[in-house]
């Protein structure tokens, strides 16, 4: 946008709500408008808005979205970050700037031990020195070690023994510290300075009683180091040299629970403040994190990073942040781990709660995990009943712990809405995966009796398996990947604009109706391209050319039809995998139950999309002439001369065997002898198929909405994670879309329809 300026407009007082695609909307408050510029200062910004809501300077956080993500909120902190809020909505008037108060908890000093110096602010800290994390000899524990695995070092007898000591009576206050940053820092650490009282006071564990003691050290600014460290025995003094602080706290006897047996609260020392991550361990970043990371789970390792920095004056690296926040996952979903084990029970739960449903997995050699087929009693009887025998095989790669890859087939409702019926988790995706997915989909389909068209892709052992295992069944080959396909082996030859005609000429052919449009579409690839012209010969065109497709397609050209199915995996897939397979079981769930209460409401015979098709077809018949034969072949004249079959229901334009809807020229046949054109469209787009296809109902399995299962011990069956492990980077990801190529194809300026241009096109005017 000219000039980099933009209408911040910020609002405060209201609150954010999750919608269930986990997207964020602000409901409520109050909203002023800023002029925002490149030449504005955050300072400026900032003390603008906080004198428009009559707020304090320092009590406000100020946080906004990127263009198009309603997930994660985006924190402005300084010069650097206001200017690139600026920048991301540079195509945009307005921008939302959302306003956020932050909760100033007032310590009470009333019994508080003697606090540092009040000399020591954060700005005149100084960072501690690095130590590597597991030296104990030298006894230096660095608030950032994992206080678990720490033993007991005997390497210096404190002398202190087991009598208490009384606190004295002198207690300093704790002043509050200087310089506006340094104050928004330790405000949030503030409700941690009374975590630790003094003499008596008991915790139920060695653990509890480590945790509390680094919220203490955060809260009141300093480094400790163990001097004994075990199960029934901890001994702290502080790092500083010379400073009499320290604490001892010890088991009480027959119990588990830990007491501060002593303690000298005073500090003489500067007080050096750390503010890298040494002082925060993995647990505890997790700790601080887990409640947000439940509102949002997309909650980003760098956000991490700003947020603890700016809360509680600590400078984490990226990766302590990401390690936080997987074992907040953990701690919030369940062990991945735990999930594998789960699998046996998981299986027999799906088929119990949802009889005539198959689950079942395979284990290697080393019980490690090698697949997962589920496949709902809901979804397959909608398919046999309800849909079209035209099933869509593709997969998509999960980004999950121990990566994997989603295998599904999806079908298409009489209103052409994906409709689920199966999907299986495999660690790679080989031929010898696919083999066993659709021996597995054969099974659940045993009583189908219609033979199957498949639309999928022919390589990955795909044309072999579906030959072999669905015996009489067609395979139409996905024209996407074919696509990508051609393009590859041409690769380096022609000019992009060569190659984009070559694709449309590509397209044409496949969708050409008859032999005679095939050819021509061909011809004019030969006319570019010999090489492109023998590979199209070469490629098993009878597989995904419409003029010779033995199968029915009903114009179904690619096997991503599943698009939707796919968004519900990937939007779940860093699940455990039980946990997974139970969101996609879920939104399968809601996705028959709208549906079915939608199709309710309708009042017409055929589902809405069918019939706008059918409508529009019968907008073409009046420029027809029909003439009337004593059989019941026909002849109609228009554009072209076309001869329809009603017994067959055979059109030789192709339109009504294609599409399974009655073309022009059958209606305007239908229409003289006084037939209904509902009575000649396939059944699988009534509306009463449309009702069967979703009128059985998925139940929900109870005992796996827990991260863990109390008789998992119990199961015959061990499984494992398999061995595979995420590569370090970034994952590659598969487009679940259609890629660029695809959308290059020969449409018709005038009709919109695919497969001609307006030159050969039949629409009437």
């Amino acid at each position: 946008m000219a000039g980099d300026k933009i209408i911040a407009i910020c609002q405060l007082g209201g609150e954010f709500e999750t919608d269930k695609d986990g997207s964020l909307s602000y409901k409520g408050g109050d909203a002023h408008a800023i002029d925002v510029d490149e030449q504005m200062k955050f300072n400026d910004f900032k003390t603008e808005v906080a004198e428009m809501f009559n707020c304090s300077f320092n009590a406000i956080l100020l946080k906004y979205f990127l263009p198009g993500n309603k997930k994660t909120l985006i924190t402005i902190s300084n010069d650097k970050d206001l200017q690139r809020m600026i920048k991301f909505n540079g195509d945009s008037v307005t921008t939302d700037v959302f306003v956020i108060l932050e909760e100033i908890v007032e310590p009470d000093v009333s019994n508080m031990p003697a606090s540092r110096s009040s000399r020591t602010t954060l700005s005149e800290s100084v960072p501690l020195v690095d130590v590597v994390d597991d030296m104990v000899d030298g006894n230096i524990i660095p608030l950032g070690a994992s206080l678990d695995d720490v033993v007991d070092t005997n390497h210096i007898d404190m002398n202190i023994d087991d009598t208490q000591i009384d606190l004295p009576d002198e207690i300093s206050h704790i002043l509050p510290l200087t310089g506006s940053n340094d104050e928004k820092h330790v405000k949030t650490a503030q409700q941690w300075q009374n975590t630790i009282t003094g003499v008596g006071q008991r915790f139920s564990s060695v653990h509890e009683f480590r945790e509390l003691l680094r919220k203490y050290a955060i809260a009141h600014q300093f480094a400790f180091k163990y001097k004994k460290n075990d199960s029934h025995r901890v001994t702290v003094k502080c790092k500083a040299e010379g400073c009499p602080w320290r604490i001892h706290a010890s088991r009480l006897s027959t119990t588990q629970l830990i007491c501060i047996k002593k303690m000298n609260p005073t500090h003489t020392c500067e007080g050096a403040v750390v503010t890298n991550g040494n002082q925060a361990t993995r647990s505890w970043v997790a700790s601080i994190i887990k409640e947000k990371l439940k509102v949002f789970p997309n909650y980003k390792p760098k956000d991490i990073v700003n947020d603890i920095k700016q809360e509680y004056g600590i400078q984490l690296n990226y990766f302590q942040a990401w390690r936080g926040k997987e074992i907040a996952k953990e701690q919030l979903q369940g062990s991945y781990k735990e999930a594998y084990n789960q699998l046996p029970l998981f299986c027999e739960r799906i088929m119990e709660t949802n009889p005539g449903s198959l689950a079942t997995f395979t284990t290697k050699e080393d019980s490690s995990f090698h697949r997962l087929f589920v496949s709902f009693h809901a979804s397959l009887y909608g398919f046999i009943q309800g849909c079209r025998p035209l099933l869509f095989l593709d997969s998509v790669p999960l980004k999950s712990k121990y990566q994997g890859t989603l295998l599904a087939a999806t079908a298409a409702d009489g209103d052409d809405g994906v409709f689920p019926v199966a999907f299986a988790v495999v660690d790679a995706e080989t031929n010898d995966d696919w083999h066993w997915f659709l021996l597995q989909l054969k099974s659940a389909l045993s009583t189908a009796t219609c033979p199957i068209t498949f639309v999928a892709d022919k390589q990955k052992g795909l044309r072999e398996s579906i030959a072999e295992i669905f015996k009489g069944s067609f395979h139409g080959y996905c024209l996407r990947y074919l696509t990508e396909q051609l393009v590859k082996d041409l690769k380096g030859q022609f000019s992009h604009e060569v190659k984009r005609l070559m694709i449309e000429d590509f397209y044409a052919a496949a969708y050409a109706p008859t032999p005679e449009e095939f050819e021509r579409s061909i011809e004019s690839i030969k006319s570019i391209s010999l090489e492109a012209y023998n590979w199209i010969l070469q490629s098993e065109y009878q597989n995904w050319a419409n003029a010779f497709f033995q199968g029915a397609r009903y114009n179904h050209m690619t096997s991503n039809f599943g698009e939707l199915f796919y968004s519900w995996a990937s939007d779940a897939n860093e699940l455990p995998i039980t946990q997974m397979v139970d969101v996609i079981r879920g939104k399968i769930m809601e996705l028959i139950y709208t549906r079915r209460t939608d199709s309710n409401q309708w009042l017409t015979r055929l589902t809405p999309s069918m019939e706008e098709k059918l409508e529009k077809e019968s907008l073409k018949v009046r420029s027809l002439q029909v003439l009337l034969s004593a059989g019941r072949t026909f002849e109609v004249r228009g554009d072209s001369i076309e001869v329809v079959d009603i017994d067959h229901w055979d059109c030789s334009c192709k339109g009504w065997q294609l599409t399974g809807l009655p073309c022009c020229h059958a209606i305007a046949v239908l229409s003289c002898i006084g037939c209904s054109p509902y009575d000649y469209c396939s059944r699988y787009f009534m509306t009463e198929s449309y009702r069967s296809t979703y009128s059985e109902s998925i139940n929900p399995i109870p005992d796996f909405d827990r991260p863990a299962m109390k008789d998992s011990s119990q199961l015959a069956v061990t499984v494992t994670p398999p061995p595979t492990r995420r590569p370090p980077g970034r994952p590659t990801t598969k487009k679940i879309g259609t890629q660029d190529v695809m959308k290059r194809q020969l449409q018709c300026s005038k009709c919109k329809g695919l497969g001609h241009n307006k030159s050969t096109c039949k629409e009437t005017l």
